[in-house]
């Protein structure tokens, strides 16, 4: 008699060919799953009532009616994992179930969203203001000389937010743009520093706080982009005065050793410091430990965010530490050009 081919190798060949977990469930009992399916229930997962797995309702049902279908599901065998389940009827009561993982996806437009909600307030909220003083100064021809001079200052004030938050959005798209092109710049650390320094000594704040610059001497240049890496100490230079220069004779330490084939930049300021829970989430855009006291600093909310992107486009690390009442300590580590 000529061989008969196992049913079950067959199925179990078709679902080992699938890089997604994948059962082949007859009834309700899980007869062949696959690697990727053993590793996400379990490698018991054979032989077992597949209600024991997936405990979607939804889903199951649908599953058990062995008839092609399709589901998104959420929270199967992890906690706020998204997927979208295939059901494929095979024949009568045998159906092939597919766990295709849609959570970068639905993370991806989850972040997209906040971030389109997240601009439109940020700028909604300035021009809202530019806009009553505005129709003020048009309506109202009785207003005092001093008056409409304090309405011009907070019109100029409020549209040059604008500007800052428009002009950060524009940076970020422009190194995401650029996020898989590593830069091949020769970079002297100490001459971005030492400009760095000068700006921030000019800006609201600095000129009450002292800068303790430390950089040895003859250290090798970094491989990157010398703007981008200037916004990146730009940035942080600035975080540290809008919070760290608070008080008269205020001090923010800059320091730059070198680690083996890399260069590690320290800013610590001595000041109010982040609360621990922060500390997580402040590196994402429009983020704010405290939103009313950033605005009112001039700050966008998209500082950090900017430097994160940098770091990572230039294939380095970035480390915050912060202690609530002492200070916070920012480093940057860069490779060194070849």
């Amino acid at each position: 008699m000529p061989d008969v081919e196992d049913p079950g190798s067959t199925e179990r060949a078709l679902v080992d060919a699938l890089d997604e977990p994948a059962l082949v469930v007859v009834g309700s009992i899980v007869r062949v799953a696959n690697q990727a399916a053993q590793r996400l229930f379990g490698a018991r997962i054979e032989g077992r009532d597949v209600r024991l797995a997936i405990r979607h309702p939804q889903a199951l049902e649908r599953i058990l009616a062995h008839r092609s279908s399709e589901i998104e599901a959420t929270g199967i065998a992890e906690i706020g994992r998204s997927w979208r389940i295939l059901i494929r009827a095979l024949e009568a009561n045998t159906s092939l179930v597919r766990l295709i993982d849609r959570s970068e996806s639905v993370s991806a437009e989850k972040m997209r969203v906040d971030f389109v909600a997240n601009a439109s307030h940020e700028l909604r909220t300035p021009l809202s203001t530019v806009l009553g003083y505005a129709e003020t100064l048009a309506d109202d021809r009785d207003l005092s000389p001093e008056l409409c001079s304090n309405f011009g200052r907070t019109i100029r004030d409020e549209a040059r937010r604008m500007l800052r938050i428009i002009e950060d959005l524009m940076s970020l798209s422009r190194i995401e743009a650029d996020r898989f092109i590593t830069p091949d710049g020769s970079v002297p650390i100490e001459d971005i520093v030492r400009t760095a320094v000068a700006n921030a000594s000019h800006t609201r704040g600095g000129g009450q706080c002292e800068f303790a610059v430390d950089i040895p001497e003859g250290l090798p240049p970094i491989l990157g982009d010398r703007a981008q890496l200037a916004q990146v100490l730009d940035n942080l230079l600035n975080n540290a005065v809008r919070y760290g220069c608070e008080q008269p004779d205020s001090r923010i330490d800059i320091s730059v050793v070198r680690d083996d084939r890399w260069l590690a930049l320290t800013i610590t300021d001595h000041g109010r410091g982040i609360s621990r829970e922060h500390l997580p989430r402040i590196t994402e855009r429009f983020y704010r430990v405290d939103a009313a006291r950033s605005r009112e600093s001039g700050g966008t909310g998209l500082g950090l965010a900017i430097v994160k992107h940098i770091v990572e486009r230039h294939r380095g690390s970035l480390e915050i530490n912060s202690t609530v009442g002492i200070g916070t300590s920012v480093s940057v580590r860069l490779p060194l050009a070849a």
